[in-house]
């Protein structure tokens, strides 16, 4: 029974993208999005089904295998499902949230060519994230790491007569294949040392190597453990955007807004987050993976947030928060934080879908503009996605008691409590980060909502509330974002829930360090603490700032234009990238042209074969006199010479 429901919800999502896309002539736009609706939407009921099983029914962890493919040498390649507390809540977020896209799209793409392709990506991505969340093994794992990766680049170039979309997702590839080098290595190393790439099997094995170091250059002794999560967290920083693997990211919107709100919220950017998490009995055998991992987010979480204080393009604010929010997941994986990190991840993905789509409705009324310059006092014309994105915004900066404020609190204070090495700097950082979400976050707030509308009379005179079909969404999506933090924070970051499926030393257990005895209390402790007052003074810099004062920002600019110049060149990664790696990589192939392909190919190999051919040929054909007595004398001459060499042997 349960196999045939995990089955179905695993496979509905493939069957609608497969029908909306093979058979898109056939059954046009109402049939593509219908076939893929109900195809997510049914895995959403069953995965809530499952969801209230595992957090409420008190079921049994699901761990089986459902197909053999090959074994070799002892070792497994297998499909199966481990469904337990931590799989059902990521199937309940990814389904719900791609059930609401899907919905969504209907209107934003309505009038866009390849409506029925766009719904078969969205739905094989649910498909592949699904796969990936609900694996039981590393070879299921990675299958769905690289389809989700597949996928966003086909959704990220979907538009793919443009240049920039193209640019873009060739981009997001080659960065990714980067992170998926070092994750293929990380699984190899599993494989070769624990025999297994079942993940229980190989938890049960690792203990047995925490103290094994192997040689990889020189004499150089590296810890085993510290190795392997080195490379698997390589992988996640490709695929959740971590410094330098970031770059990808901010370029994805070039994509419509729909997948920009699904590759950011539920799917791709979570599976690094969910798979270091899932990864935690491995992670805690290595202070310097940890160290690691949490000097990486909480950098991210910090420069990228910067640079979101100077975009102008709406989705790119939102993109920068995308990046910014992951490094605060990271930094508390970090910190052995499993529980605070998956808890951000979920009530992230709530509010910024959120935010993102309320972006897109913008863009709608604005006939698809997307300068927050351009815009203002849209309030007025789009009360519902005003409200909305005005909840999403609190939700993100972590205002009391809204979801967003938990999650990120119950970071910021676990990193405070830690004492793994790089602690105090994240601590600075994620802090100072408060202020800065703030900052950008109610600076777009501001600049799109407020002030006396568009710059553009025309677009003032056409805005209007965008139709049910994006509005709907938007308010099912604003519900989580407020209220699922304070009904779950106890039993999620503070309580049992995860329980037997996230490992953490008695050394590392900072959560348990935090003093929590309701949701109402954790308010009301956070009211004397430093975020808060951070948070405040974000949102009303924001609003003096851009209301009250905009000179000041113009001012500042002119006075900090080193400041601005960096952040407006992203720190120079970009150009980096280009000069050294893309321009290098351009050298290297332009040298084997000429040297490789030119002269020993095509100069030695084939050329220098024939004319080494045609000239031999004009030497012997002199020995081809026709004349009979130049025949009888060079025989003579052979008969001599073998008579010589017989008689000197």
């Amino acid at each position: 029974m349960m196999e045939s429901i995990l089955l179905t919800i695993v496979l509905a999502p493939l069957v609608g993208a497969a029908i909306a896309g093979l058979l898109r002539n056939q059954i046009g736009k109402a049939g593509a999005h219908w076939a893929t609706i109900l195809g997510v939407g049914t895995s959403c009921v069953l995965s809530m089904y499952i969801l209230y099983l595992h957090a409420f029914a008190g079921a049994e962890v699901y761990n089986q295998s459902v197909y053999t493919w090959m074994v070799s040498d002892g070792l497994r390649f297998e499909v199966g499902f481990l469904i337990d507390r931590l799989t059902a809540m990521m199937m309940a977020v990814v389904t719900f949230v791609s059930l609401m896209v899907h919905i969504y799209t209907i209107g934003y793409m309505h009038d866009e060519d390849g409506y029925q392709r766009f719904f078969s990506y969205i739905a094989l991505f649910t498909f592949s994230m699904l796969m990936l969340v609900m694996s039981n093994n590393f070879l299921q794992l990675f299958f769905g790491w690289e389809a989700v990766g597949l996928v966003s680049y086909l959704l990220i170039g979907f538009y793919f007569k443009k240049d920039t979309a193209v640019f873009a997702n060739m981009k997001a590839f080659l960065v990714n294949r980067v992170g998926d080098f070092g994750f293929v290595l990380g699984i190899a190393a599993v494989a070769m040392y624990f025999n297994t790439l079942d993940y229980a099997e190989a938890f049960a094995a690792a203990p047995a190597f925490a103290d094994t170091t192997i040689n990889i250059w020189g004499d150089e002794q590296w810890s085993l453990m510290t190795v392997v999560c080195i490379l698997l967290f390589i992988g996640a920083m490709g695929k959740s955007a971590q410094v330098p693997l970031h770059v990808w990211l901010p370029d994805s919107m070039e994509g419509p807004t729909p997948i920009s709100a699904l590759i950011h919220a539920a799917t791709m950017v979570t599976a690094g987050i969910f798979m270091v998490a899932r990864m935690s009995p491995l992670y805690e055998m290595s202070e310097t993976a940890l160290t690691f991992v949490l000097v990486i987010g909480a950098t991210t979480a910090f420069f990228m947030g910067l640079i979101g204080i100077i975009q102008n393009d709406i989705k790119r604010v939102v993109a920068y928060s995308t990046l910014s929010q992951l490094g605060y997941m990271v930094a508390a994986l970090g910190v052995s934080a499993y529980a605070a990190g998956l808890f951000h991840l979920m009530t992230h993905a709530f509010f910024k879908a959120l935010l993102f789509l309320a972006a897109g409705s913008v863009i709608m009324g604005m006939h698809h503009d997307q300068d927050i310059r351009n815009m203002g006092g849209i309030r007025k014309y789009m009360p519902i996605t005003h409200w909305t994105a005005l909840l999403g915004s609190l939700a993100l900066i972590g205002f009391p008691g809204f979801s967003g404020f938990f999650s990120k609190d119950a970071i910021i204070e676990a990193v405070h409590y830690s004492t793994i090495d790089g602690a105090g700097y994240a601590y600075v950082l994620l802090v100072a980060g408060v202020f800065l979400t703030a900052l950008y976050s109610f600076r777009m707030y501001f600049l799109v909502f407020h002030g006396k509308g568009p710059r553009d009379e025309h677009a003032k005179d056409h805005l209007h509330e965008s139709p049910w079909v994006v509005t709907l969404p938007l308010i099912l999506l604003a519900i989580p974002s407020v209220f699922i933090g304070y009904f779950t924070v106890g039993d999620m970051v503070f309580g049992d829930y995860f329980n037997g499926i996230l490992t953490v030393a008695p050394e590392h257990n900072t959560l348990g360090q935090i003093e929590f005895t309701s949701a109402w209390g954790f308010v009301m402790h956070a009211v004397h603490g430093v975020p808060l007052y951070l948070a405040l003074g974000g949102l009303f810099a924001a609003w003096y700032v851009y209301t009250r004062k905009p000179g000041i920002a113009s001012e500042l600019r002119t006075r900090l234009d080193w400041a601005h110049f960096a952040l407006d060149q992203k720190y120079g990664f970009d150009h980096f990238n280009q000069a050294v790696f893309a321009g290098g990589s351009r050298l290297l192939g332009k040298f084997f042209w000429n040297v490789g392909d030119k002269v020993i190919i095509d100069g030695i190999a084939v050329n220098g074969s024939a004319h080494t051919v045609g000239w031999l040929a004009s030497v012997v054909r002199f020995i081809q006199t026709g004349y009979l007595y130049h025949y009888a004398f060079a025989v003579i001459l052979g008969l001599l010479g073998l008579l010589t060499w017989f008689v000197v042997r």
